[in-house]
């Protein structure tokens, strides 16, 4: 990922030469999305309300943590709500409802954070038409959040939200290969919501939302401890997500002297890569833990998040969700 960043968010000679790639990729998604809006090619709709909570680019924008927010926001307001991921890297080829104790490296390791965060069905399935029909067959929903699927036209949506990450914005601007974009900036014109991930405090009459860490949690026993609790120490941080220095400048953030272990995103940890060889505390990101259970470290330590949204973002939101036809 770091090689991949350091041409995607610059100008430079190898993405200049990707630029001809980069002009296909760009065409060739704009045809797709307009063949299934003529009805060209067929999309379908589901008999409950489609949220999706995407991203225009690769890479990590705190995507996940805000579906969680937005899915805790829906379940206090009495709404069942149900949620579709494709599962990445999940063994199974069709749909799979996720139970509490699943295995992450058959399920994919955020559609099972967000299972065991938010307590709602979770289906997975490459299909997410296939995904939310059996979601439906199988748990009474009032509306479905998709977990990323800006770009699958095949199912129709109600409400789009657009998530940006304000440190990184969108790099050099290009489209894959050439850049980080799956699609153009000009598709954020359409999407419903855009929502900024902010790293400092958020304007609470803005569409954003920042990231706050919880109590860290010792995978071994469940203890909690506060993060302060760490300051005297040297640890070591781990974080296999889309953009790692993120966590490691939070943590540094906190007061933490940190060492930094950066994986490749949803990497599938084996026990020797987490043994440093010391007996220093080793803090991980919630969704690196939900594939590390059952090792047998004693050092291990999930350091959750929690998004804190703007009024605005909540008002907003609330009302896409409850009106989508205005």
């Amino acid at each position: 990922m770091k090689r991949l960043d350091s041409f995607w968010y610059s100008q430079n000679p190898l993405a200049w030469s990707l630029l001809p790639l980069s002009w296909l990729f760009r065409v060739l998604a704009w045809l797709r999305r307009v063949l299934y809006a003529s009805g060209m090619i067929a999309s379908t709709r589901v008999p409950a309300p489609v949220v999706i909570v995407g991203n225009i680019s690769v890479g990590g924008t705190g995507k996940t943590p805000l579906l969680i927010a937005l899915c805790s926001l829906l379940q206090q307001r009495g709404l069942a709500v149900g949620v579709i991921s494709r599962g990445y890297g999940a063994g199974h080829g069709g749909v799979h409802v996720l139970a509490d104790e699943d295995d992450a490296r058959v399920c994919g390791d955020e559609p099972l954070l967000i299972r065991r965060r938010c307590g709602c069905p979770v289906v997975i399935g490459r299909d997410r038409v296939a995904a939310a029909q059996h979601l439906l067959e199988t748990a009474a929903c009032d509306l479905i959040l998709s977990d990323d699927g800006l770009q699958h036209y095949r199912l129709q949506r109600d409400v789009e939200l657009a998530v940006v990450d304000a440190q990184r914005g969108f790099g050099n601007g290009y489209c894959l290969p050439a850049g980080p974009l799956r699609e153009p900036v000009s598709r954020l014109r359409s999407v419903d919501i855009v929502v900024w991930h902010h790293q400092g405090a958020v304007d609470d009459a803005a569409f954003g939302f920042r990231l706050e860490f919880a109590d860290a949690v010792k995978l071994a026993t469940g203890e909690a401890r506060p993060l302060a609790d760490f300051r005297a120490q040297r640890v070591h941080a781990v974080a296999g997500i889309g953009f790692p220095p993120r966590f490691f400048g939070q943590l540094r953030a906190a007061g933490l002297d940190v060492i930094e272990h950066a994986f490749a995103d949803h990497h599938r940890y084996r026990e020797q890569e987490l043994d440093f060889g010391d007996d220093l505390p080793v803090l991980m990101t919630e969704k690196d833990a939900v594939k590390c259970t059952g090792m047998r470290l004693p050092g291990l330590w999930k350091v959750p998040v929690n998004a804190r949204l703007s009024r605005a973002l909540q008002q907003a939101f609330m009302d896409r969700v409850t009106k989508p036809d205005e």
